[in-house]
C-alpha cells in the first residue's frame, strides 16, 4: 500500500527531501507522492513534522 499525503500537509518539503527515489513533488497546496513508484519505505512518513503522511 503506497503512502499518501493528507490535507494536514504544511508544504515544508521534509518528505521530498527524505524520499530515496525523489518521487514526491510540490502539488497544489500540498506535496504529492507518485503512488505508482512508491516502494513503501516509510522515510517520508518518518520525516513529516505534522504526521500528514499515511499508508493507503
Amino acid at each position: 500500500m503506497a503512502y499518501f499525503i493528507t490535507d494536514a500537509c504544511l508544504s515544508c518539503g521534509s518528505c521530498a527531501d527524505s524520499c530515496p527515489l525523489g518521487i514526491i513533488a510540490e502539488g497544489d497546496g500540498k506535496y504529492v507522492i507518485d503512488a505508482d513508484q512508491c516502494i513503501e519505505c516509510g522515510a517520508c512518513a518518518g520525516s513529516c513534522p505534522v504526521e500528514a503522511i499515511e499508508q493507503a
